[in-house]
């Protein structure tokens, strides 16, 4: 009796121990969480992009006509003062070489215009026979009129001839002179390079001057050669005179408006401050890296701060903008705590270790932070980034 008694004991215990073991197992333990507490603080809300800074009036010098260009001697940073500052001078530039063909049709030109001119010479002597012909036959007339010898018509016929005669002469003069520049034109253009280095005296050269009074910003053509007409030499502008450039998306650029503030950072100094100028009124089809076309907008700031905070900025240099929409003190929660249920916004409180679903009403937001108006009060403790088995009424305990 006593051993069935123990074995009865011994079973019982057994049995009760893994009733208790199996109830521990299958008892709702609390999930681990993470909290976040919802606190009044200063929330700011941003259009961020990356802008580069420029001077406000760069001024381009290109070369006024072609020619040999000299050396260009300023460097980049140089100062230069509005018309007394010399940038770059231009000569004349040599010829071009001639091929055996274009060199075989000079020389044609030049006996064509030889030709020319020994035809001229030809009628400006037939033109000085004329001319002692028709002063011989006036002579005599002149001399048979007082005779009473001939009408007074041939006297004038005479007349007329000799002054036709003399017209002829200076009209094959002239005739003369042209053929013979139109032979030194076309020897002119078989001239070699050496030959008109040789016969070339001291040339006065064009001068290219600072239009305005600023620094020397980049230089495009230092090396001396041959430049066409409106070939750009080197830049001008005042650098302390910045603003910055920035090309938003356009769904962004529509929500910026004139005189708003904007925090420039990502420059290598402390924040700067600046004021938004201009939005421009067209949009420019970009392709990102990722191959997607957009739409852009340039806007460009200007600095509010003095101009020492940012002196060491410079043309081109780049920044990042963020054009302030809204900044503020609220009662603010981060993004990652809310989720949609229905229409309705949402989070999970924690409320005497339970989770509790409440709809909350929403302001503004940006990529971390978004205002409570409704729902919440501050201090009140929420779950972040709640998972699928965070439900109401769940036991919940901090990570």
């Amino acid at each position: 009796m006593r051993v069935a008694r123990r074995r009865l004991i011994i079973w019982g215990s057994l049995l009760a121990l893994l009733a208790a073991g199996i109830a521990y197992a299958l008892w709702p333990r609390p999930i681990q969480v993470d909290l976040a507490v919802a606190e009044t603080g200063t929330l700011r809300v941003t259009i961020d992009e990356e802008g580069e800074t420029r001077v406000r009036d760069v001024y381009t010098l290109y070369a006024p006509l072609r020619g040999q260009l000299q050396r260009i001697t300023p460097e980049a940073g140089d100062v230069v003062k509005a018309g007394e500052t010399l940038l770059a001078q231009i000569e004349p530039a040599a010829p071009a070489f001639l091929d055996v063909r274009s060199e075989a049709e000079q020389q044609s030109a030049v006996e064509a215009a030889r030709a020319a001119y020994n035809l001229a010479a030809a009628e400006l002597n037939k033109a000085k026979a004329d001319l002692i012909f028709a002063e011989g036959e006036r002579a005599r007339a002149r001399l048979l009129i007082e005779r009473n010898t001939i009408s007074r018509r041939t006297l004038e016929d005479a007349e007329r001839a000799y002054n036709v005669a003399e017209a002829n002469l200076a009209t094959a003069e002239a005739g003369l002179k042209v053929r013979e520049h139109e032979l030194h034109q076309a020897r002119s253009r078989l001239l070699s390079r050496q030959e008109i280095s040789s016969r070339s005296g001291p040339c006065e050269c064009v001068s290219v001057t600072a239009p305005v009074s600023g620094v020397v910003l980049q230089v495009m053509r230092r090396s001396e050669g041959v430049v066409e007409a409106g070939t750009p030499l080197l830049d001008i502008g005042d650098p302390t005179d910045l603003e910055i450039v920035a090309n938003f998306l356009s769904e962004d650029a529509v929500k910026i408006k004139p005189g708003q503030k904007a925090i420039i950072t990502g420059w290598g100094g402390k924040d700067l401050h600046a004021l938004v100028r201009r939005i421009e009124p067209f949009g420019q089809t970009k392709v990102s890296a990722l191959g997607i076309e957009e739409q852009r907008v340039d806007v460009m700031l200007d600095f509010a701060d003095p101009s020492e905070l940012w002196r060491s900025l410079g043309h081109g240099y780049r920044v990042d903008v963020q054009v302030l929409l809204f900044e503020g003190e609220v009662l603010k929660l981060p993004l990652g705590a809310l989720f949609r249920q229905g229409d309705t916004w949402t989070v999970f409180v924690m409320e005497q270790g339970r989770a509790r679903a409440r709809p909350i009403v929403v302001g503004q937001r940006n990529n971390l932070s978004v205002e409570i108006r409704e729902g919440l009060k501050s201090g009140e403790k929420v779950i972040l980034y709640p998972s699928d088995r965070i439900k109401d009424g769940v036991t919940i305990i901090q990570r």
